[in-house]
């Protein structure tokens, strides 16, 4: 079944998910935009690294960082609860980080690991995303309380303890992020491209702060691994900085920020050895529109959906089912 007009599907997708590595990968290329105040954090405190600003600016600065996993976590989850949403994984037969089916989408596209039982290496690579602005133009310190029943913060003439502080990331913040997806099938391009889109808060406290958008600038398919996250992003601060598009004092321009993010990874691609096809701009634009007609309507969403877990059905009783039988005859 082909769902996308827009692109060649048979020259750019698997017709079913193979077992061993085959040398196809799209590459989303995403700008991760905050809009209100989220939290990336370990241990209390923001995350952060300390690298250079730029490829040609190696002023040292700090930067906030987006671990990988508080990326893909949010997305996945996302992928899991559409699918039961519509019927096609049951709650009680798989349960993130308790009990994996290990036969729907999410296992076999995100990988597991059940210990003994089984595992499967994660066909979606994402790495830690860096903002593009420092960290001391990029976060807030704010006070947090818990007043009581009357909206005080005393009560029968004891005044409360419960005031904290905790460091906030500020809205309009920016993180250039590269999300692939090794050895696709047309089926499982859209249902990481429809996690990516619908995915809209992340890091801790997700059910009251986390907002983040995510806009996409294109797609690359290729035959091996492109630029790093913070290679692309220090690209991005090099040729802002030359445009003056830099005010301390106000969140960068979202238009700029597009436009910079298109023009430095058209600049890097052009300098790796690998074969790819770019889509950017007038070139993807159509795809992006094809993707979003699709994934907007219940029928041609559910068609793709349970395209996608029959491919992970057959993939399961293939390679994992069949393994796990084999073991146990062994012992």
């Amino acid at each position: 079944m082909t769902f996308l007009k827009s692109i060649d599907s048979a020259k750019l997708f698997h017709k079913a998910i193979p077992y061993k590595p085959m040398g196809k990968y799209v590459h989303f290329l995403t700008i991760r935009v905050t809009e209100s105040y989220p939290l990336f954090q370990t241990d209390g405190e923001l995350n952060k690294a300390r690298v250079s600003a730029g490829i040609e600016d190696k002023t040292p600065i700090s930067r906030l960082s987006m671990f990988k996993r508080k990326q893909s976590t949010p997305e996945r989850l996302v992928g899991r609860e559409l699918m039961r949403a519509y019927d096609l994984v049951k709650a009680e037969d798989c349960e993130y980080n308790v009990k994996f089916a290990m036969n729907n989408p999410d296992c076999i596209i995100y990988g597991f690991a059940i210990g003994d039982s089984g595992s499967e290496k994660s066909k979606v690579i994402v790495d830690t995303a860096f903002s593009i602005t420092a960290f001391d133009e990029t976060h807030e310190t704010f006070t947090l309380n818990a007043p009581f029943e009357n909206g005080t913060m005393s009560e029968k003439g004891t005044v409360t303890s419960r005031i904290n502080q905790q460091d906030h990331i500020k809205p309009q913040v920016f993180f250039p992020s590269i999300v692939t997806l090794k050895d696709p099938t047309e089926a499982n391009f859209l249902y990481v491209f429809n996690n990516i889109l619908r995915t809209r808060h992340y890091g801790a406290q997700t059910t009251r702060t986390g907002r983040v958008r995510n806009e996409l600038v294109g797609v690359i398919f290729s035959d091996g691994e492109i630029v790093s996250n913070l290679r692309w992003t220090q690209a991005i601060y090099d040729l802002m900085k030359v445009n003056n598009q830099f005010n301390a004092s106000d969140p960068l321009n979202e238009s700029e920020v597009l436009l910079a993010a298109t023009t430095t990874i058209k600049n890097l691609m052009s300098q790796e050895f690998i074969v790819h096809t770019d889509l950017f701009e007038e070139d993807f634009q159509p795809v992006l529109a094809e993707v979003k007609t699709l994934l907007g309507n219940e029928v041609s969403l559910k068609a793709i959906l349970s395209q996608a877990d029959k491919e992970a059905k057959v993939y399961f009783e293939a390679h994992i089912k069949k393994t796990k039988k084999t073991s146990a005859a062994a012992e």
